[in-house]
C-alpha cells in the first residue's frame, strides 16, 4: 500500500460506473468544501474533500469520525482503458505514489442498471476493501412499476445497502450516519476469485433478478429516444439543440461580459484619476487592470459553456448528440463526443479545449485539443469585421445574402473544415493508433440536480482563474513590459494617442516589430502591422486597439476614422493577408495557458504554437501572393 502525507487517513473513495449519480451524492455530501486532488503527471482532476461529523451523529471520538473522500473518475471493470480510469483502478488497489488505498468505499450503483454494478462489484469485492453500498434510481424503478428489495442486496452482498435519490436528498442523512458510524464491512465476493468474465455476469444478473423486479423498462427513456434517435427527427433535434448550445456561448454570455468590460474600464478611469501621471498609472491601469479584465473577460463564457454540457450530459442528452454525429467525425479520425469541444471552440477556444475531458479517448482527446483553436473564435471577429468592412463592399450576392456576410461566412466554414482535416493528420500520425472503440451508454433520462450544477461551475470557474488566469497575467505583463519600456520623451503638441504611438514605436515592442518586419514582408506587412500581430499574442482582438495607436486615431467615439485611414494606408492584397495569417495563428496567451494545463506539458502548446505559425503564414503568403496577380 502506497502512502501519502497530502491526504489524511482514513481516507473513503466514491467508486461506481459512470453516470451512476456518484458525483451527485459526493457533491450533495461536501458542497464547496471540495478542491482539486493534486496528482502530478495527470489531467484528470477528482475532487477531494474533508467531512467531519458532529457527536450527535457518530459514538465514535471525535478524530474518528473525520474522513478524506475522494471523487474517483467511474469504472467498468478493473481493467483500465482510459486515463481516467487507470487513475481510478490505481487509487482503489493502493499503487498510486501520490494517494493512499482508501480505508473504506463508497460503491454506487444504479438500480435500473444493476447487473452492470454488480459485474464490476464482484471485481472490487475481492480486493477486501470495507465498504458500503449506495444504490441510486429507485424512484425511477418504482415508477416503472418496479419493486427494489434492498434487504436481499444486502442479504447477497454481506454489506450495508443505503438508497439514495439523490436530486430529492432522499437517503443522504442515512449515508452521513453510516460514514460517522464507520459501517464500512468487509463485502462477501459474488464469485471466487478466479472466476471468468462469462461467471461474473452470470452471477450479477442471478443477484439482480432476485433483487429487481422491473414490470416494464424505462418506458419515459424509450419514448424519448424513439423522438431523438429518429433517423429524420433526430439530427433535427440536433441541429436545434446546437444552435441554441452555440448561441448560449456566442450571445447569452455578451451582457456579462459587458457588464465585467465595464468595470474594468471603470476601475481604470478611477486609477487613471487617483493616481498622477507616468509609468506606476500605466502599469496599475494597463498592466493589471486591463489584463485581469483580459483574464476574467473569458469567465462568462466558460460557465455558460460549463453549465451547458453539465446540463445536457445529467439529463442524458450528450451521449446521444455523440452518438448521432459520430460517423461523420469518423470521417476526419475523431470520435462523436469531439464535436462538443470543437463546436464550444467557435466562441472561445478556453472552454472548448476544457471540454474535452469529456472524451474518453487520450489519443482522441489530445488531437481535439490541437485543433480546437483553429476554430473561428469570437476574439477573431474584431480583426475580420474591421478588415471587411474597410475593403469588401457591402454589395448583395444572388439577390439574397450581403457580400460582407458571405465572406464572414466562409471565414467560418473554412477555419473549421481546416481543423477537422488536420484532426485527420493528426489521427494519422502523431495520434494514430487509438483501441478504443466508440462504446457509447445511453443513461436513462433525468432532471438534473441544480445544487450539482452550481458546484461543478463554482469549481470550475475557480480552477480557471487560478490556475490558467495566473500564467496569463503573467505572461500579459510580460507584453505590457516591452511596450512600454524603454519610456521615451515625448515631444511637445502629441494628443495623447499620438503620445502612445509613439511610445510604442520606440518601445522594445517596437524594435522588435522593425527588426524581424524583413521576416513578414512577403506577407505584405510594414513594421506597423507587424507590431499589431505582436501585440495581438496577448489576445487577437488587441489587433484593433494597437493598429489606432500605430495609425494615431482616436476610436473612444467608433472605428470609422479608423477604417478610413487603413483604406488609404494599406491596400486589399494586405488586408486579405492578414486575415487569412489570423484564421491559422495560435495568438492567444489564454488559449496556450489553458491548453498546457490541460495536457499537463509545455510540448504541445508548443507544437500547436509552431505548427499554426507555419500554416499561417504559408495561408498569408499564398494569399498575399495571389491577391497581388489578380487585383493589380
Amino acid at each position: 500500500m502506497s502512502t501519502s502525507t497530502e491526504f489524511p487517513s482514513p481516507s473513503v473513495a466514491f467508486v461506481g460506473n459512470p453516470n451512476c449519480g456518484k458525483s451527485t451524492i459526493f457533491n450533495a455530501l461536501t458542497g464547496l468544501r471540495q478542491k482539486v486532488a493534486n496528482f502530478p503527471g495527470v489531467t484528470v482532476e477528482p475532487a477531494t474533500a474533508t467531512l467531519s461529523f458532529s457527536k450527535s451523529l457518530s459514538s465514535t471520538s471525535a478524530s474518528s469520525s473525520t474522513y478524506t473522500v475522494v471523487d474517483l473518475p467511474g469504472l467498468y471493470s478493473l481493467s483500465p482503458k482510459t486515463p481516467d480510469e487507470e487513475l481510478s483502478v490505481r487509487v482503489v488497489r493502493g499503487e498510486h505514489e501520490h494517494y493512499p488505498q482508501p480505508s473504506a468505499l463508497v460503491y454506487v450503483m444504479e438500480a435500473t442498471s444493476l447487473e452492470k454494478g454488480l459485474f464490476f462489484y464482484s471485481q472490487i469485492a475481492e480486493l477486501g476493501i470495507p465498504l458500503v453500498v449506495v444504490v441510486t434510481m429507485i424512484d425511477t424503478v418504482k415508477a416503472n412499476g418496479g419493486v427494489f428489495d434492498d434487504i436481499a442486496l444486502e442479504h447477497a452482498l454481506g454489506v450495508p445497502v443505503i438508497s439514495i435519490v439523490g436530486h430529492k436528498g432522499i437517503g443522504l442523512e442515512e449515508l452521513r450516519h453510516a460514514l460517522a458510524e464507520q459501517a464500512f464491512q468487509i463485502p462477501t465476493p459474488l464469485v471466487g476469485s478466479n472466476a471468468t468474465i462469462e461467471e461474473r455476469y452470470a452471477a450479477a444478473r442471478t443477484t439482480t433478478l432476485d433483487v429487481v423486479k422491473m414490470t416494464t423498462d424505462d418506458v419515459l427513456t424509450r419514448k424519448i429516444d424513439k423522438v431523438v434517435l429518429h433517423p429524420v427527427w433526430g439530427p433535427m433535434i440536433f441541429v436545434m439543440v446546437m444552435v441554441i448550445f452555440f448561441q448560449a456561448i456566442f450571445a447569452w454570455a455578451e451582457p456579462a461580459k459587458e457588464l465585467i468590460e465595464g468595470a474594468i474600464g471603470y476601475l481604470q478611469a478611477w486609477v487613471v484619476q487617483i493616481l498622477p501621471d507616468g509609468i506606476v498609472q500605466d502599469f496599475v491601469s494597463k498592466g493589471i487592470i486591463a489584463n485581469v479584465g483580459a483574464v476574467v473577460v473569458f469567465l462568462p463564457q466558460i460557465v455558460v459553456l460549463t453549465l451547458m454540457i453539465s446540463v445536457l450530459e445529467d439529463f442524458g442528452y450528450l451521449s446521444r448528440a455523440a452518438f448521432l454525429v459520430d460517423r461523420l467525425m469518423g470521417v476526419f479520425g475523431l470520435q462523436g463526443r469531439s464535436f462538443i469541444p470543437i463546436l464550444g471552440s467557435f466562441a472561445c477556444a478556453i472552454p472548448g479545449i476544457m471540454s474535452a475531458r469529456i472524451i474518453p479517448s487520450e489519443k482522441d482527446r489530445m488531437a481535439t485539443i490541437m485543433v480546437a483553436h483553429l476554430m473561428t473564435c469570437s476574439a477573431r471577429l474584431p480583426v475580420y469585421v474591421l478588415l471587411i468592412s474597410v475593403f469588401v463592399p457591402s454589395t448583395t450576392v444572388l439577390g439574397v445574402m450581403n457580400l460582407q456576410a458571405v465572406v464572414l461566412m466562409g471565414l467560418y466554414f473554412f477555419a473549421g473544415l481546416s481543423g477537422l482535416i488536420i484532426a485527420k493528420i493528426f489521427k494519422s500520425t502523431m495520434f494514430a493508433g487509438s483501441k478504443l472503440p466508440f462504446l457509447m451508454e445511453l443513461p436513462p433520462y433525468r432532471f438534473p440536480t441544480w445544487r450539482t450544477q452550481w458546484i461543478t461551475l463554482w469549481h470550475r470557474s475557480k480552477s480557471f482563474l487560478t490556475s490558467a488566469g495566473t500564467i496569463i497575467l503573467f505572461l500579459s505583463v510580460v507584453l505590457w513590459c516591452l511596450s512600454a519600456f524603454p519610456r521615451v520623451q515625448v515631444p511637445e503638441g502629441m494628443t495623447g494617442v499620438q503620445a502612445e504611438q509613439f511610445q510604442l514605436e520606440h518601445s522594445i515592442l517596437g524594435t522588435i516589430g522593425k527588426t524581424i518586419q524583413p521576416v513578414f514582408a512577403p506577407l505584405g506587412f510594414d513594421w506597423k502591422i507587424t507590431v499589431g500581430v505582436l501585440s495581438s499574442f496577448a489576445a487577437r482582438e488587441v489587433f484593433v486597439a494597437v493598429m489606432a495607436q500605430v495609425y494615431s486615431v482616436d476610436v473612444s467615439g467608433g472605428e470609422d476614422t479608423l477604417k478610413a485611414v487603413l483604406q488609404q494606408s494599406i491596400t486589399l492584397p494586405i488586408a486579405l493577408s492578414v486575415i487569412a495569417f489570423y484564421v491559422y495563428a495560435l495568438q492567444c496567451i489564454s488559449t496556450i495557458a489553458i491548453m498546457k494545463r490541460e495536457t499537463g506539458s509545455w510540448k504541445y502548446p508548443a507544437l500547436a504554437f509552431a505548427y499554426t505559425l507555419v500554416l499561417a503564414y504559408g495561408a498569408s503568403w499564398l494569399t498575399f501572393t495571389i491577391a497581388q496577380m489578380f487585383l493589380h
